[in-house]
């Protein structure tokens, strides 16, 4: 690799913790209904206006010291470990696609775009639901609306598979007509509703495979998580109920995604893009 390509790397990792910064601020926000894009930035505890030495990604929490430079309160090592790990997946996709400085394809540059449209929708559907427990609807819609407009690209580009897509498309109506006008009328939420839209995005992006396994190794690392929460605390099954108080299914199913499967779920998501090349 010469010095362009390494330095159109270097570009995607920049662009990478640059999206994971925003991630953080959205992850904080979203919840709370705040703006996400014009409001400034500010320290969630003491609410001082951060400057521009204050937002650099990464390079910021390691010159303060993991310390607001206002209040001197810790800042949460998730933002670090938020815009690390999205510069490295920006950078690991741009080699599973082969981009090259010398001949960027249009296609490939397209097929780039998507995987961050969609990193940002597990991100953010993840990140929320390990902090608040829930399945955030409006992140929900954006994965909703990213996984048509994916479809409808692949069929623009290759109709040779575009009937499981529209299945796809006929499960996703059915869920979403179920939560949100059946449960709508009734006041209800539906979490496990929600998170089997979340499976079914995964699916249109990945495969059948990758989600399937991706599903049964989330559902182990419950049951381990509730063995091991069992026999440390003493207490009965009875008092550990699994829904979405206690246990985060979103965030199981990203961790395991990206943690246990993520070799699997990247080289077949480029699979799936390379072979109709």
């Amino acid at each position: 690799m010469d010095i362009l390509n390494i330095f159109f790397y270097i570009i995607l990792f920049a662009m990478g913790i640059t999206f994971g910064s925003f991630y953080t601020l959205a992850l904080y926000r979203i919840p709370k209904r705040q703006d996400i894009t014009h409001t400034h930035s500010y320290c969630p505890n003491c609410n001082h206006k951060l400057g521009f030495l204050d937002l650099i990604p990464v390079f910021s929490y390691i010159f303060l010291g993991a310390k607001c430079k206002y209040c001197k309160q810790k800042i949460r090592p998730r933002y670090f470990i938020v815009e690390i790990v999205s510069g490295l997946l920006f950078v690991l996709f741009g080699f599973l696609l082969n981009l090259n400085i010398y001949s960027l394809e249009k296609i490939k540059i397209i097929d780039y775009a998507f995987f961050v449209l969609y990193f940002t929708f597990i991100i953010l559907i993840a990140g929320i639901d390990k902090e608040f427990k829930n399945i955030n609807k409006p992140v929900l819609m954006y994965g909703v609306i990213i996984s048509i407009t994916y479809i409808v690209y692949l069929y623009i580009i290759d109709r040779t598979s575009i009937y499981r897509y529209v299945i796809y498309l006929l499960i996703l109506a059915i869920l979403l007509f179920i939560d949100t006008i059946v449960l709508k009328k009734k006041a209800k939420s539906n979490y496990t509703l929600s998170i089997l839209i979340m499976v079914i995005i995964m699916a249109i992006f990945t495969g059948e495979y990758i989600a399937i396994n991706t599903v049964i190794v989330t559902l182990i690392a419950i049951a381990l998580y509730l063995i091991i929460k069992k026999l440390s605390s003493k207490k009965s099954y009875k008092n550990t109920k699994l829904n979405n108080e206690n246990i985060c299914f979103g965030f199981y199913l990203r961790s395991c995604k990206y943690g246990v499967v993520n070799r699997y779920a990247l080289l077949d998501f480029t699979k799936l893009l390379t072979e109709r090349k």
